[in-house]
């Protein structure tokens, strides 16, 4: 049996977006899996089947990134923030 470094690794994908171990990534993996587990898996079960463990998991994911206000952006989704920023990018200077 593999490891699963190498199982990704046989497939092309890296196990890190950051260096290897890097202590940001496991912050931010670790604390978006506590609130998915605190707010969707613990307080909605027990589950009846994997299909309304997988549908609550799209629903939860959907409100994090679309509905959810957070404050340090303005009190605004973080899709509605990214989305205002890349069109600012797209916006052409103005000329003093």
């Amino acid at each position: 049996m593999t490891v699963p470094t190498e199982r990704l690794a046989e497939a092309g994908i890296e196990p890190s977006v950051g260096s290897v171990g890097d202590s940001y990534d496991n912050a931010l993996a670790e604390t978006i899996n506590g609130l998915f587990k605190t707010e969707v898996i613990r307080r909605r079960g027990p589950w009846r089947s994997m299909e309304a463990v997988e549908f609550a998991t799209l629903e939860w994911v959907d409100w994090y990134n679309h509905r959810r206000l957070l404050e340090p952006i303005g009190n605004m989704p973080p899709a509605e923030a990214e989305a205002r920023y890349y069109a600012g990018l797209e916006e052409p200077a103005l000329a003093a």
